[in-house]
């Protein structure tokens, strides 16, 4: 028998009491002071958090990329061992904040009453919050287009809380794994950097390679395509594009009339909306998408599909697409701007070279069936089985 075995029989053997969020925490939306106002940014040292925040610093953060000053707060600051939930927009993310904090509107911020302090460990409530980001990936009201969480359906579900020895058993274990995960994901960050190195290398011409804008050798999608033709494998929405080129997985939303714009195999698809997010992938099917996703069809036999695809995929696009982009809180790339950026077009022999070698550092790098990814992949599947087990009790009856 388990340590964690052992407690469970000592101090609740019929069962665990599940309570209510919002029994036991206090719950506030962020908020965003006026950008037109300077008192409220220039030399803050107040952070102000962003799910950009968590997706480039991780899930427990103490460091903010931007700040306000003590004259942009309403009310007071969050308090330090706090938690932050993605309610709208990128829905089912959250991040614990170890730091007096404030945080914009996209997310909800809870923390735990003073009355409960001695009976729920943060930590633990940090672990209990993947639960609490599949229901909100399930209770998504507002539409694909600004989708926003049920907060009442939020505010309302339970959690298990065992006696607190029990909550730091869990919190060691799952530690343990959290840091086994790390070490491999650390390697593979460094492999990913290399290939960024060997990218830009192999992406960079001399003057004797001529350049073209994007637009003279390709053009937006102006095929349309009928909703009754797509299902979740051949819709593609900004929502099931991966970040940080990661592909596509499966629509968990699928239009069911009217026609959309239609991609063919060999089209490349952009995420128009947050381009820092880095959403791209090369079709290898037809399908269908709408606004929100750009559509890039090539019309010129000149350069590789697969060539293009590399081109675009490089972080110094994104950036040329995320300088180009309009609106503060839901930042639009400039589909004019995007045309005029310039592609190199060496020989289609060169090109299916650099191809070649690309594509085997896309394996080494995010192919999830072998070495690293491969790894992780299994390590993750093995750490959210036993997270979900060990959050898990059998319910006390009143």
């Amino acid at each position: 028998m388990s340590k964690l075995d052992e407690l469970i029989a000592e101090l609740c053997p019929d069962g665990v009491e599940y309570r209510k969020i919002k029994s036991i925490c206090i719950i506030q939306n962020g908020y965003t002071p006026s950008k037109k106002n300077n008192n409220y940014w220039d030399n803050g040292t107040i952070p102000w958090f962003r799910m950009e925040d968590i997706r480039i610093n991780g899930r427990i953060l103490e460091k903010s990329i931007r700040h306000i000053t003590k004259a942009g707060i309403r009310g007071k600051v969050f308090p330090r061992n706090s938690l932050i939930f993605a309610t709208t927009a990128t829905v089912g993310e959250h991040a614990l904040i170890t730091v007096p904090f404030v945080c914009n509107q996209q997310l909800t911020h809870i923390h735990i009453k003073n009355e409960y302090i001695k009976e729920v460990d943060i930590k633990y409530l940090f672990y209990c919050a993947f639960k609490i980001d599949e229901m909100c990936k399930k209770n998504i009201k507002g539409g694909s287009t600004l989708p926003a969480v049920d907060i009442n359906k939020f505010s309302a579900f339970e959690i298990p809380v065992p006696p607190l020895p029990i909550q730091r058993e869990i919190v060691r274990i799952l530690d343990n794994f959290t840091e086994l995960t790390a070490e491999l994901t650390a390697e593979l960050t460094a492999r990913k950097k290399q290939y960024e190195y060997y990218r830009d290398e192999l992406l960079t011409f001399g003057d004797d390679v001529p350049k073209v804008a994007l637009g003279d050798i390709a053009h937006y999608s102006k095929m349309r395509i009928n909703a009754t033709d797509l299902d979740e494998n051949n819709y593609i929405g900004v929502d099931n594009l991966l970040p940080d080129k990661r592909g596509k997985v499966k629509s968990n939303y699928v239009p069911t009339s009217g026609t959309l714009t239609r991609f063919d195999d060999g089209d490349i698809l952009i995420g128009n909306i947050r381009p820092y997010l880095k959403k791209i992938w090369r079709a290898t099917n037809i399908g269908g998408t709408n606004g929100d996703v750009l559509v890039i069809h090539i019309f010129n036999n000149a350069i590789l599909s697969e060539f293009l695809y590399q081109f675009l995929s490089s972080d110094s696009f994104f950036a040329y697409d995320m300088q180009h982009a309009k609106g503060a809180k839901m930042p639009r790339g400039s589909k004019d701007a995007v045309m005029q950026y310039n592609i190199p077009i060496p020989s289609l022999k060169e090109q299916q070279h650099v191809v070649t070698i690309l594509d085997q550092f896309d394996t080494l790098t995010t192919d999830i069936s072998k070495g690293l990814p491969a790894e992780i992949e299994a390590r993750k599947k093995q750490y959210e089985y036993y997270r979900d087990k060990l959050l898990t009790f059998k319910e006390l009856k009143a």
